[in-house]
Order: C-alpha cells, then structure tokens, then sequence
C-alpha cells in the first residue's frame, strides 16, 4: 500500500470536507492515508465534534478507521483547542519544536499533500 499524509493546514470546513472525503476514499483504492491537523486548521477540532456540525460523521468516521496520525500540538495551543483534542483522544504531534515533522513522514515512505 501507498502511504499518503494529508497536512491540512487551511481552517476552512471546505477545504476540510476534502481532507475527510479523500482520507475515507483512499484504503479502498490501495492507499494508507493519514490526516494530520496543522495549523489554522487546529481551530476545527472543537467545532467537528458538535454532533450538529456538518463534518461531525465525517469525522467520526475517519477517527474510528485510525485514519488521524494527529494534531500539531503548538498550533492547537496557539488557537486554544489544545484541551478539544485531548478530549477526542487525538495524538499531539510535536517533534519538530512543537510542530509535526514532514520529514518524519517522508522518512517513514509516506507521499505528503498539503491542504
């Protein structure tokens, strides 16, 4: 199996939705993808927990499948959502400063797309 990262950056639940539907889309086609929460887009996690939020099953769904490597750990600090993703039990990726490490990934055979 390929193995992608999908870094999305942008905290727009459009862009998002994207992440989602690709994430979900691609076992099936023969890849291993993993979605990494950076950036702006920290700012979500809260609001794609709330049941009523459009993207809420959608991330549900790629929760259960494993299919989130992680959150940045600075970033969700920074946009105070830290405290969100602990509760949702997302694992904090920091080995760069804070921040996840692209090169990690690359070095561990994943294609990395950036949101």
């Amino acid at each position: 199996m390929q193995k992608v990262a999908l870094f999305v950056f942008n905290g727009d639940p459009m862009c998002f939705i994207h992440v989602l539907l690709n994430a979900l889309d691609m076992p099936a086609k023969g890849y291993e993808p993993r979605i990494v929460v950076e950036g702006a887009a920290t700012k979500l996690i809260p609001e794609l927990a709330a049941v009523d939020h459009p993207l809420n099953k959608l991330w549900e769904k790629v929760k259960k499948q494993g299919l989130v490597a992680g959150v940045c750990k600075a970033c969700s600090q920074k946009m105070g959502t830290l405290e969100d993703a602990r509760k949702q039990d997302l694992a904090f990726l920091d080995e760069m400063n804070g921040h996840p490490s692209i090169a990690r990934f690359r070095q561990e055979g994943y294609e990395v797309i950036t949101f």
